[in-house]
């Protein structure tokens, strides 16, 4: 395995770790709880994206993980897009990509919890 990937396997396995570690550091740097736990917010999603993709093609025996990830991503910009054109008459780009990598990080932790669970428990029982 290449030793580049190493930590991104690392942080998607426990995407808790990546949180906690990027709200620490930039509280103790910068300051600011709430600016903190956005920044951490934004670096774990691609770590529970990763992560909740492997689970999904683990529980399901698929490898369409991260294209329904994406799938859905795509559409709720569209979704989230129309939107602000119909409220505001044009589209900001940045709030846009922010307000769906924010979404994906609800959803992703919410789905993770999930295949923790149903992933976890079958495994534990057949022991």
């Amino acid at each position: 395995m290449n030793m580049l990937f190493a930590p991104i396997i690392a942080f998607s396995i426990a995407p808790i770790v990546p949180f906690i570690l990027v709200y620490f550091i930039h509280y103790f740097w910068k300051g600011g709880r709430k600016q903190s736990i956005m920044l951490a917010m934004d670096v774990t999603t691609f770590f529970l994206i990763l992560s909740v993709a492997a689970l999904f093609n683990h529980i399901f025996n698929s490898t369409f993980g991260i294209y329904l990830i994406l799938l859905i991503l795509l559409i709720i910009g569209g979704f989230i897009g129309g939107a602000q054109n119909r409220l505001k008459g044009r589209l900001d780009p940045k709030r846009l990509i922010r307000a769906v990598w924010r979404l994906a990080f609800l959803g992703t932790v919410i789905m993770y919890i999930l295949f923790i669970f149903i992933g976890i428990f079958p495994y534990i029982l057949s022991v």
